[in-house]
């Protein structure tokens, strides 16, 4: 990308656009079990309870006033009925006191031992979790509020009932899961509709590329239909398809799509690069799901790990420039995780966020690499803003068409 002029901030420009910053960071929460029966709780692990206030006033610092947080029902709810989400309120009042806008995500994997995933009581507890934190945060603070009722349907209903790779590890009932997970985001967003009634939310699942082997062209339909298979929880959801489920246009607000490295890949399994000749750009594929639903968007995940950091941001934020030059609206680009932490499986050390594990005095070390990029991005960003306003850089006006094009498309220099 061409030289901007001095765009550097010390506050993110403010517009009308949903987000108070463009980039946003997200904690990672999940807090699934696994096989060994052992749940985790990436919140604890991480330390982001305990240190939730200075995370937040890190965030702030590199000029970012958006994260993504998300509630572990295991704790609100140890006994059924029973709510207590005295384990949230660091994060609300945090959030109130630095000015951070906290998106919820009401369910990122896991739940509480006493429901059974498949009942119908699975449902209505939800529903009841949902109403009861939409009361509990309207006690505690102004809005906007917004809300993602299940992370990742696709992928949550795929990883627990097709393939047990989550608890309670199934087989062969991924679809009848993804319907229960249909019926619950509605029922909560219904639950919360009737408390908040301007709240927003949000439906944040993969973005995928799926491919067969160009050696193998009888796989070709099988690829497709694998690939196509990523919007039906949302067709489901706004009730394009099985309608019966109850969806409805009016349940589809804000488009999140996450995207990493591995997210294109050969069919039947094997993952593609971004050097493969056939590796579809990420700017091809937002355009796909904006026609496709025609909601705003932003990159709700996206990150890799080491020194893979900045040319993966990089690729990204040139592809998320390039598609809103072809006038698909993107919203923002969240940090995915945006602290370093345990791996899933057997804990090892993460290195994929913008910070490292936090110290006894809620210390982390910043990743350099990954920080400059940021900033850099964060000024042509929001000179991007300022151009689509009108405003002016640093006291000149902006020029409109093609004059002020190359400044504010293409890629970094």
């Amino acid at each position: 990308m061409s030289a901007l002029p001095s765009t550097r901030s010390d506050t993110p420009v403010s517009s009308k656009r949903l987000f108070p910053s463009f980039f946003l960071g997200g904690f990672e929460c999940s807090t699934h079990k696994r096989e060994c029966g052992q749940r985790l709780d990436l919140i604890a692990s991480t330390r982001h309870d305990l240190f939730c206030r200075q995370d937040y006033e890190r965030l702030a610092g590199e000029g970012i006033l958006t994260a993504r947080e998300g509630l572990r029902w295991h704790l609100i709810e140890q006994r059924p009925g029973r709510l207590d989400f005295t384990t949230a309120l660091p994060m609300i009042r945090a959030s109130s006191e630095t000015g951070i806008q906290v998106l919820w995500d009401l369910l990122h994997y896991g739940w509480p031992d006493h429901l059974d995933v498949f009942e119908p009581e699975f449902v209505s507890s939800f529903a009841d979790l949902a109403a009861a934190f939409a009361r509990f945060l309207q006690n505690e603070m102004d809005g906007p509020f917004y809300f993602t009722p299940i992370n990742e349907i696709s992928f949550s209903s795929y990883a627990v009932g097709e393939k047990a790779i989550f608890s309670p590890y199934c087989k062969g009932r991924g679809l009848e899961l993804k319907a229960q997970f249909i019926l619950a985001a509605i029922a909560a967003t219904e639950a919360v509709r009737a408390i908040l009634p301007k709240a927003r939310f949000l439906t944040v699942d993969p973005i995928v590329n799926v491919l067969a082997d160009p050696r193998r062209p009888s796989l070709r339909a099988a690829a497709e239909s694998y690939r196509t298979a990523q919007y039906q929880s949302t067709d489901m959801l706004c009730g394009r398809i099985w309608p019966l489920l109850g969806g409805r246009e009016e349940y589809l607000d804000i488009i999140g799509v996450n995207y990493y490295p591995h997210n294109q890949w050969i069919y039947p399994g094997r993952m593609i690069p971004r050097t493969h000749p056939q590796y579809r750009p990420f700017r091809e594929m937002l355009a796909e799901v904006y026609e496709r639903y025609r909601r705003p968007l932003f990159i709700a995940e996206t990150g890799t790990e080491s020194r893979s950091r900045v040319p993966w941001f990089r690729y990204v934020c040139d592809e998320v420039l390039a598609a809103m030059d072809n006038h698909i609206p993107i919203e923002g680009i969240c940090l995915y995780p945006i602290v370093n932490h345990p791996g899933w499986v057997d804990d090892r050390h993460c290195p994929n966020g913008l910070w490292d594990y936090a110290d006894d005095r809620g210390n982390r070390k910043i990743y350099v690499p990954l920080a400059e990029e940021l900033q850099r991005y964060r000024a042509v960003f929001e000179a991007r803003l300022r151009y689509e306003r009108g405003d002016s850089l640093d006291g000149f006006p902006v020029l409109k068409g093609e004059a002020a094009a190359p400044a504010l498309s293409g890629k970094m220099a």
